[in-house]
């Protein structure tokens, strides 16, 4: 497979990959962020390929199946406590993220007590709050609601018009369409067919 983009302002893009369970979506995401090391072929970024010249790409957000985050702390302390790893953002960055993704900063909830949509909020704000280049989305519809879905999809919308190559996976195909510039199709671990989509915004 090969995930290109324009950067700046010309926009970046939007991949999705659909496959029934078992298909490697999950797997070609572990692949891609250098989680797992291919068999066979490589993965280049920026002219970089992971596992030999770097470990990992240099600039990566990742929402990979459930979000785990320390059941004891708040959303906002939790992603506090990441970002700290490399210090790139303020709180004030980190305030609006979670308002971005439907999240009240201020919530004094632990973790544990989040619902499930709530919970895959603030993994998608873990995946999005340091604005890296390469966003990977594994399910980011999962446990949302109508007007949760519309909020995440519009976010994407927004992140692609800031130059972001995403790449996501998504079982509903209509929410596919709605969003990507290319489907990807994925059977038994191998990429069957690429089709160039012609998006229709919902």
């Amino acid at each position: 497979a090969c995930f290109s983009c324009a950067s700046g302002e010309n926009g970046g893009r939007i991949y999705g990959i659909q496959g029934i369970n078992g298909s490697g979506k999950t797997m070609l995401m572990r692949v891609i962020c250098g989680l797992v090391l291919p068999t066979m072929g490589t993965v280049s970024i920026d002219g970089e390929i992971i596992g030999k010249g770097i470990s990992f790409p240099r600039s990566i957000g990742l929402l990979l199946e459930n979000p785990i985050f320390i059941d004891e702390f708040t959303g906002a302390k939790n992603l506090s406590l990441l970002c700290d790893i490399k210090r790139l953002v303020s709180q004030a960055q980190i305030g609006d993220t979670l308002r971005r993704v439907g999240l009240n900063p201020s919530d004094k909830r632990p973790f544990r007590k989040y619902s499930l949509g709530m919970k895959q909020r603030l993994g998608i704000a873990a995946a999005i709050v340091e604005s890296p280049d390469l966003i990977l989305l594994d399910e980011p519809f999962n446990a949302l609601d109508e007007s949760g879905i519309k909020e995440i999809r519009d976010l994407l919308r927004e992140l692609r018009q800031k130059g972001k190559l995403i790449v996501l996976t998504c079982h509903d195909r209509q929410q596919m369409e709605s969003l990507a510039d290319e489907i990807i199709a994925m059977r038994e671990g191998r990429i069957v067919n690429v089709d160039k989509n012609c998006h229709e915004e919902v």
